[in-house]
């Protein structure tokens, strides 16, 4: 990610930015105010280590939220970019103010429905945020910085933290609020996942037939799809080890719903074809998602053909 030298205010204060955040403030704020802080539910990150430092210091969450959050912005604002730190800087001010002076009513005392809820609309809340452009929370940015870094995956780095936190919870609180705790994270990562990356899974669906030229005619014309072909060779079976023939090997990007289609069809022209399928974690440029904005940075990549993506790279 490029460090961005001066505060972009067009993107700032853009009409998506703005809809976005505003609509992740308020959904995490019921979700802190009707099923998590009454209940002494945590989730993960800067908001989990808030919760308990209130019920230890008797600090009020709002305070403890954004010092905690302060060293995680600076950290932001000098790896990322100041439009990106002033972005997550406001997101959390308008969530503290908002939570400051607006008390809602806890919506239920059904602990599974505390956590269910609880997880779904801060992960909600934090998916929209970061579609804006910033984050609800600074553990995601020392993920990305430490990522970065080291070996470890931004996953792993979290999870890491985060079993600290529940750690603490159990000690704090009890060993079921840190097992209740745990669903709420689990379904707040999983909510701002769909948020974020969308509903649609992308996967590479790979396709090897010796009609190869009626396939690439099949994805490509049939169902829209660019598709990257590299060279190989087909054959080597176990009785017949001596014998193989080259063919081109056909991967194309697709949703999960498309892949079902595509290998039917596939299969009318070829009944022996072999497929296999990956998922992919992200797509950027090309037709398969038409373009990939960063969340953390305010450029975006134009498309890309897939079929001018070299093997190897």
């Amino acid at each position: 990610m490029n460090q961005t030298n001066r505060i972009n205010w067009r993107s700032l204060f853009s009409v998506s930015s703005i809809v976005y955040s505003v609509l992740g403030v308020l959904s995490a704020m019921i979700a802190l105010e009707g099923f998590m802080l009454p209940n002494h539910f945590l989730d993960g990150g800067v908001t989990g280590i808030s919760i308990l430092a209130e019920e230890v210091l008797q600090i009020p969450f709002t305070f403890l939220l954004v010092a905690f959050n302060i060293p995680f912005l600076i950290l932001g604002y000098k790896k990322i970019g100041k439009t990106f730190a002033l972005r997550a800087l406001i997101s959390i001010l308008i969530l503290t103010v908002l939570m400051h002076f607006i008390d809602l009513p806890a919506v239920t005392n059904d602990k599974l429905l505390i956590a269910f809820f609880g997880g779904f609309f801060i992960g909600l809340g934090i998916g929209l945020v970061i579609k804006g452009g910033g984050v609800l929370d600074g553990l995601e940015i020392i993920a990305f910085y430490t990522n970065r870094n080291t070996g470890f995956t931004t996953g792993e780095i979290i999870l890491a933290f985060n079993a600290l936190i529940f750690l603490g919870a159990a000690f704090v609180f009890s060993v079921e609020t840190a097992m209740y705790s745990f669903l709420v994270y689990f379904t707040a990562a999983k909510t701002s996942d769909y948020v974020v990356d969308g509903f649609e899974e992308f996967t590479a669906l790979t396709i090897i037939s010796k009609e190869c030229d009626e396939v690439k005619s099949l994805i490509v014309n049939d169902f829209g799809k660019a598709i990257t072909v590299y060279k190989g060779k087909r054959g080597y079976l176990p009785n017949s080890f001596e014998i193989s023939h080259d063919c081109d090997i056909v991967m194309t990007i697709v949703t999960r719903l498309e892949i079902h289609r595509i290998k039917e069809a596939t299969l009318k022209i070829d009944p022996a074809a072999f497929f296999f399928v990956q998922r992919i974690k992200e797509v950027r440029g090309g037709i398969g998602k038409q373009t990939a904005k960063d969340p953390f940075n305010d450029n975006v990549r134009k498309d890309i053909p897939a079929g001018n993506i070299k093997a190897g790279e």
